[in-house]
């Protein structure tokens, strides 16, 4: 029950519904047990295989006393009335049709009670994953396929969803039905309930054996599905360049192989599956064979204990409806073995440490006053040493410029400054105080992001350049795009500011799209602005109209910028080169060419002068 223990924790405030379930669930197994009781002993005395009972019988609390004193009343009906045997056919036949209505009628109020709470389940399961993807550091995505986190979030929760919250009816009904048609039986005949003891849990073991190696597999087959989702998702994403280079047999070869594997393993899983409910059938079929001869064999020798044909034929009519929940259980077991793999997969997720959070009593950011200041700040990933020993102090109002080659940690410092991580080593601290005493939130209310791919969602331009904030007056909007230079080409769409631009903006142009992510930064009005690269990847019209857009929003604001493009900071307050990790050269443009080091080097091969 371990592996389940977050579903139980999420029906902890459901006890009124569960009990209500069982409730429903057990009166609807009693009034099934009615309907079969009533018929091999009453017909038989219906037909006149079995001697009306005209002596009133003292009435014992045991399946015989029962019977006769039954017995005795539809006998009463039958020997005083002309037609007494039609009369006693249609109390049978009432009785019977009452039984089926009420055992229906609380099986269907037990559907009513278990959906909403098999939903609610699944809603907070799915609520609990999103909002745990949304919390997890920018480090926790590097290690992880974006499409196995897709996976997890549909495939293993739909597998969660009809693998085990659609067999807890079979979990909860199925043992309920067995148990109280196990006390049926063992009220009618004790001794030869007693080969149902050992021959029931036999059953089981062997099922469990067969069972043991599903949840291996079920976890190997959504580590694949994982797989098809990565491969699907760098397909839809470069599928123009798997074109241009002619790779879709490469690409197609790739998920060709992963899905045939899948196949394969989903093939042994459905095989061990099929064989549970024929498993149990036989093995019902046996248990009810000796049953059959121990039984028929106590009735002919009169060792019965009170225990006459009528009655047998009652016991082997009551335990044929234990071989049918049997086989749902055998089955519904080994559903709840594969979703068990699935919660699994998802609890992976959802007990990830967060390295980056609130620390208790985190104090408010309200406004940024002085500087940002970086002391001896060291940051390490995985054991691979990223930053060491970086000091540096940014000044309010000023612009530091980040350069250097590929890989030399620029962009891992810049994310240092909204705590995208958090250092390992020294400390950075905003007007004096450590990061870390402030709130992630209050933190990230002070800046405003431009990155060198324009992050963009599938909504209206007015709505990704309020993203984040709520009740934005239209005329602001308005203003920020003026100052991103986006006013212009937004007015000349068929809907304005409410086009809707596509998946990733794939409706607007490189620059176009760039043009909006600053419009955003300008809306948010941030006392500090990172600029990663922002018109690395433009061509030279667009990039004009995007340094246009950022200069004007750099005014009075303290900015971080990254670029490969020396140009476009050599005005920056003071140029940081970094190196492997470390700071080389540090100065303002005329400073570091005077130095003819690294700098000077970077700027020669562009030809800036």
């Amino acid at each position: 029950m371990k592996r389940f223990s977050r579903i139980l924790f999420y029906l902890r405030n459901q006890k009124r519904n569960i009990a209500l379930y069982v409730l429903f669930i057990i009166l609807s197994i009693a009034f099934s047990l009615i309907s079969l009781t009533m018929l091999a002993p009453f017909l038989q005395l219906l037909f006149n295989l079995e001697k009306l009972i005209t002596v009133k019988p003292v009435f014992s609390f045991t399946a015989a006393g029962i019977l006769n004193y039954l017995k005795y009343y539809l006998s009463y009906i039958i020997s005083h009335s002309p037609s007494g045997k039609q009369n006693a056919l249609a109390a049978i036949c009432g009785i019977i049709i009452l039984s089926v209505f009420l055992k229906n009628l609380f099986t269907y109020l037990s559907f009513r009670v278990l959906s909403p709470m098999r939903n609610y389940v699944m809603t907070k399961l799915r609520a609990d994953l999103y909002a745990k993807i949304l919390d997890l550091p920018i480090g926790f995505f590097t290690d992880q396929r974006k499409g196995d986190i897709i996976s997890r979030m549909s495939n293993d929760a739909n597998e969660i969803e009809w693998s085990v919250l659609s067999t807890l009816e079979g979990l909860i009904t199925q043992p309920l039905t067995i148990i109280i048609y196990l006390g049926g039986l063992i009220f009618i005949s004790a001794k030869l309930s007693l080969f149902l003891l050992v021959l029931l849990p036999l059953m089981g073991f062997i099922i469990g054996r067969v069972s043991r190696s599903l949840k291996k597999q079920s976890t190997e087959s959504q580590e694949q599905v994982g797989v098809l989702m990565s491969i699907l998702d760098e397909t839809l994403t470069g599928l123009r360049i798997i074109k241009a280079f002619n790779a879709e047999k490469l690409i197609g070869g790739k998920f060709l192989s992963t899905n045939t594997t899948l196949n394969f393993i989903r093939n042994k899983m459905n095989f061990r599956r099929d064989l549970a409910s024929p498993m149990s059938e036989f093995l019902g079929v046996i248990v009810l064979s000796i049953i059959l001869w121990f039984g028929g064999s106590m009735v002919l020798s009169s060792n019965a204990d009170g225990l006459d044909a009528g009655g047998f034929i009652t016991y082997i009519l009551l335990f044929t409806q234990i071989i049918n929940p049997a086989k749902s259980l055998s089955t519904a077991f080994y559903s709840a073995q594969r979703g068990s793999a699935a919660i699994e997969r998802i609890e992976e997720i959802l007990k990830v440490p967060l390295t980056v959070n609130d620390k208790p009593g985190a104090k408010t950011l309200q406004t940024f006053n002085s500087r940002i200041e970086f002391r001896n700040v060291t940051f390490a990933y995985d054991d691979k040493v990223i930053l060491k020993n970086i000091n540096l102090t940014i000044e309010k109002g000023k612009t530091v410029a980040l350069v250097g080659s590929s890989g030399a940690g620029k962009s891992t410092l810049a994310d240092l400054v909204p705590r995208f991580h958090d250092v390992t080593g020294g400390e950075l601290l905003i007007d004096g105080i450590n990061i870390k005493d402030y709130t992630l939130a209050s933190v990230r209310a002070q800046m405003g992001i431009v990155t060198q791919e324009p992050i963009l969602f599938n909504d209206t331009i007015a709505a990704n350049i309020a993203l984040g904030q709520f009740d934005i007056a239209h005329d602001k909007i308005e203003d920020a795009a003026k100052v991103a230079n986006a006013y212009d080409f937004i007015i000349q769409k068929e809907g304005g500011f409410e086009s809707n631009i596509g998946d990733r903006g794939s409706k607007l142009s490189g620059g176009e799209r760039q043009r909006l992510t600053i419009a955003r930064a300008v809306l948010k009005n941030p006392p500090v602005l990172i600029l990663d690269e922002a018109t690395s990847s433009l061509d030279t019209e667009s990039e004009r109209l995007v340094q246009d857009a950022i200069n004007k929003m750099m005014q009075n604001r303290t900015s971080i910028v990254i670029a490969h493009r020396l140009s476009t900071v050599r005005h920056a307050d003071e140029i940081i080169v970094l190196q492997k990790g470390e700071i080389a050269e540090r100065g303002t443009h005329d400073e570091l060419i005077s130095q003819h080091g690294i700098y000077r080097k970077l700027v020669d091969m562009q030809e800036v002068k």
